[in-house]
């Protein structure tokens, strides 16, 4: 008698094994590195043809019409302008790749040296600024989500959403000379010039964090108020567990996913409006560096903190996604 065989199946990864969750993941990594990869590349691209579409010669602009024709000359081949357009772009390249953005046709001074110095300001500004912006947007659309959720108090409801929403269509820009001329010029209570001691952190910082926070605090609210509506957020009430262990353990860390992505989404935006807040602080960051280096026509200072700036947005739009992915696992599905 013959015996038969039956050879066992072959088992495969099923949906939300850990071998599906690890291919999903390397793709949705895969995909964001490329995506990445391509915006710095045309973001340098960019960067780099802005010397060269700009009419007119940089080197006369930044010497003046006053300078004459052999230093403007001798200028231009110690910059390497005389070279054929594609050879500065690979040497524009190369510098990028060994930390060298060029050099100020104004102080002749490197470029990445004149970015390292302001670079700290702008970062302590920005950080310092979302960090207060989810400080107060946070606990505050929690608050007003428990104090209005079912339709209850609709006279804070309004007065909420009414202040929230001309505190962020207020420009950074007007908020900054307001605060500045309130609390620094009629009460004098804060500097509005410089970065000495922590004082002057106070109107630069307010003058950037209002805005993110009013749309965080909104934000916020919303999601809180729907996730107060879930069916696990109702099986904790009727358990009878404590107010503050249904907030904080069963709807927060869910309701949070919406507003930290968006909040990163603001950072960008934040990072940004420095320019502007910089301004008029007269905060020595890359924001008042750019605008001086326009008005002196110094090109490449503006073309390196175009890069810098543009590659922190990208950067922070990068962490935004994988912190959506980390939060909600989901995400990842369609990129696999």
């Amino acid at each position: 008698m013959t015996t038969a065989t039956v050879e066992a199946p072959t088992s495969t990864p099923a949906a939300g094994t850990p071998g599906r969750r690890s291919n999903r993941w390397l793709v949705f990594a895969g995909r964001r590195a490329v995506r990445l990869v391509g915006s710095l590349w045309v973001l340098v691209t960019a960067a780099f043809l802005m010397i060269h579409l700009i009419p007119g010669d940089p080197v006369r602009a930044a010497l003046g019409m006053t300078a004459t024709l052999e230093l403007v000359q001798a200028r231009r081949t110690e910059l390497g302008l005389d070279n054929p357009l594609w050879q500065q772009y690979l040497d524009f390249l190369k510098g990028l790749f060994t930390g060298e953005l060029g050099t100020s046709t104004i102080s002749s001074l490197p470029v990445s040296e004149v970015v390292g110095e302001r670079l700290p300001a702008t970062l302590e500004l920005a950080g310092l600024a979302f960090l207060v912006a989810l400080a107060v947007a946070i606990p505050l659309g929690t608050v007003m989500a428990a104090l209005t959720r079912g339709g209850r108090r609709r006279g804070g409801e309004l007065a909420f959403t009414s202040v929230s929403v001309l505190l962020a269509a207020v420009p950074e820009f007007l908020l900054s000379v307001l605060l500045a001329y309130v609390f620094g010029v009629q009460f004098g209570w804060f500097p509005v010039a410089g970065r000495e001691g922590p004082a002057s952190y106070v109107l630069p910082v307010l003058a950037l964090s209002i805005g993110p926070a009013a749309i965080l605090a909104r934000i916020g609210r919303v999601e809180m108020l729907s996730v107060l509506g879930a069916d696990y957020v109702r099986t904790a009430r009727s358990k009878r567990l404590p107010s503050r262990l249904v907030y904080m353990r069963h709807a927060l860390p869910n309701a949070l996913t919406a507003t930290l992505t968006l909040g990163g989404l603001l950072l960008s935006a934040l990072v940004a409006g420095t320019v502007l807040v910089e301004n008029v602080f007269a905060w020595p960051g890359l924001g008042s560096t750019i605008v001086q280096s326009i008005q002196q026509k110094d090109y490449p200072v503006v073309q390196g903190i175009v890069l810098v700036y543009g590659a922190g947005v990208l950067v922070i739009n990068l962490l935004v996604d994988v912190l959506l992915a980390v939060l909600d696992p989901r995400s990842t599905i369609k990129e696999g």
